[in-house]
């Protein structure tokens, strides 16, 4: 009984001192980071600078006066970033002492070339609303499909284009199926057809007669 009493003991003390151990070097790879962002010039805070850990969802914003305060691992990668100046990144020492560091950052004015613009004003007001009345607005989507989709339109594609295959084929089919449904008699006569007559009206109206 006292053997196992002093096992427990034993196996205690050890697991113990082993979270000791754990919690010892973990504690000891937590760094507090003080610090202020500046440029690089005019040596001037940039307030709202973000500071970000790479590769983990942790971070914080400069103050109005470009300080900061952050708690990271030694190892960890910082991301410094600040409208109108170029990102960088800062690496925490593995082998820095103690628990706490200061630091300046210094950021590089990151230059863009905007396009430039002209505004330029009109003299008087009636020529405003000259050039307003005057200027094209261009065709919506709509329209211009609606346009594409007319039936003058689609009459001057089929003119322009060559029969496809397929409807060269079923043309030909169909020639094929008049000529053997009047084969050994005489070709039936449409003049008394109504239907003919309708189309024969159509295809007057539309022009299809008309020379080119």
């Amino acid at each position: 009984m006292m053997k196992r009493i002093l096992l427990l003991i034993t196996v205690g003390l050890f697991l113990s001192y082993g979270a000791n151990a754990q919690f010892e070097s973990y504690r000891d790879s937590v760094v507090q980071i003080y610090g202020v962002v500046m440029s690089s010039d005019s040596l001037a805070a940039l307030p709202g600078a973000s500071i970000m850990v790479i590769g983990r969802n942790q971070g914080t914003i400069a103050n109005d006066k470009g300080v900061f305060s952050i708690v990271v691992l030694k190892g960890d990668q910082l991301e410094f970033s600040s409208v109108g100046f170029k990102d960088i990144r800062f690496t925490v020492p593995r082998n820095l002492e103690g628990n706490q560091h200061s630091m300046i950052q210094l950021m590089v004015q990151d230059t863009v070339h905007l396009p430039a613009t002209i505004i330029r004003k009109y003299p008087t007001r009636e020529e405003f609303e000259r050039a307003f009345v005057t200027t094209e607005v261009p065709d919506t989507k709509e329209e211009v499909a609606r346009r594409n989709m007319s039936e003058a339109n689609q009459r001057a594609l089929m003119n322009a284009y060559p029969m496809s295959g397929a409807e060269g084929g079923q043309y030909i089919m169909q020639q094929n199926v008049r000529k053997y449904y009047s084969a050994g008699q005489l070709p039936p006569q449409n003049i008394f057809n109504p239907f003919a007559w309708a189309e024969f009206i159509k295809a007057w109206k539309r022009g299809d007669f008309k020379k080119k």
